[in-house]
């Protein structure tokens, strides 16, 4: 099972994740918020607030809860869907 073990909030839309197998890779949130919608990704919208970002349990999380699948993620990445 794929997880983050780091990441780094360079701007809204970079997002410097590693992951458990030693891939690194861009993660453009900016992209990712224009696609998906819900409560807990509105505060996201705010970069000051987006800058709180962290890894817990190998997921992408922020304060409010929010959760993003490393898997979901490790996909993203490696397309040009979102990176």
């Amino acid at each position: 099972m794929i997880k983050i073990v780091e990441c780094r909030y360079k701007s809204p839309k970079d997002i410097t994740l590693v992951f458990s197998d030693g891939m690194q890779s861009s993660f453009n949130l900016e992209s990712y918020l224009h696609q998906h919608d819900g409560p807990l990704l509105r505060q996201l919208h705010n970069s000051i607030y987006a800058q709180k970002v962290f890894v817990e349990y190998g997921a992408l999380c922020w304060p409010n809860g929010l959760e993003l699948s490393p898997q979901r993620l490790y996909e993203l990445t490696q397309s040009s869907e979102v990176a």
